[in-house]
């Protein structure tokens, strides 16, 4: 009788260790945000007639940090790069996996033969469905070539290959619902309340996104190679309006995943 009273009072134990557990367990929380300005150094990215992709995106980067440490000073905000320098697209990724991030958000300014096109586009990992989103993903996929030991360090990827795009592409990511949700957002404040052109969400892969251990998104800002756009992109004034319009998407971000909580 006393092992029976003994084995039911472990097992009581066991179970109230379970619920006290289930009640003190930390609601998720959106902390730390890692801004990724796309290239920078000695690769300079697309360009316009006059602007570098580079440093456009880096400003753009540097705005959005600094307004969400403003008016969301409870969130950690890291950069990859706060200067013109050259960080390898594993570093980036590593960087956010590192001091484990909860969103990683990176800035490119994008560029096409067609001078005529414009807007904003934003990706997650995922196939393409176009040849143009390929184009984009190559793009900038093959500033890895500019890289030491690339194919150690990318497992034999080859940015200018077409299957392996869609090999990388293949790789299931644990985080694309919340990732597309992120970029759902960022695409309907640029063309609700930034007035752009948004030409929409897409999906392609992208070697700085398969990297990361969190939901990712990579956002296109507009085209340089638009002479109107290229003229838009490098104000200041619109600077800060894009940057305001990916951290209201952040914001709205982060309400619909703490809200899971509740």
């Amino acid at each position: 009788m006393k092992h029976i009273l003994a084995g039911l009072s472990l097992t009581l134990l066991i179970i109230l260790c379970s619920f006290t557990s289930l009640e003190t367990r930390n609601p998720f929380k959106v902390r730390t945000i890692v801004i990724d300005a796309g290239h920078g150094g000695h690769d300079p990215g697309t360009h316009g007639k006059s602007a570098k992709e580079k440093d456009v995106a880096l400003k753009v980067a540097l705005q959005l940090g600094k307004i969400i440490k403003k008016f969301m000073p409870e969130v950690k905000v890291i950069y990859t790069r706060t200067t013109d320098k050259f960080i390898e697209l594993h570093d980036r990724a590593g960087l956010a996996n590192k001091n484990h991030a909860d969103l990683f958000i990176s800035i490119h300014c994008n560029a096409i033969s067609n001078p005529s096109i414009y807007g904003t586009e934003t990706y997650t990992l995922g196939l393409h469905k176009s040849e143009d989103n390929l184009d984009v993903a190559k793009r900038e996929n093959s500033v890895i070539l500019q890289e030491k030991d690339h194919e150690e360090k990318y497992e034999g990827f080859d940015p200018n290959s077409p299957m392996a795009h869609i090999l990388l592409a293949n790789y299931q990511s644990a985080y694309i619902e919340n990732s597309l949700l992120l970029a759902s957002h960022i695409e309907t404040q640029f063309q609700k309340r930034v007035n752009r052109k948004s030409r929409g969400v897409k999906q392609a892969g992208f070697i700085v996104l398969w990297k990361t251990s969190m939901p990712s998104v990579l956002v296109e800002i507009g085209y340089l190679t638009n002479q109107t756009e290229e003229r838009y992109l490098t104000n200041v004034a619109n600077q800060e309006f894009i940057a305001s319009g990916i951290f209201r998407a952040f914001r709205e971000y982060k309400e619909d995943i703490e809200s899971m909580n509740d």
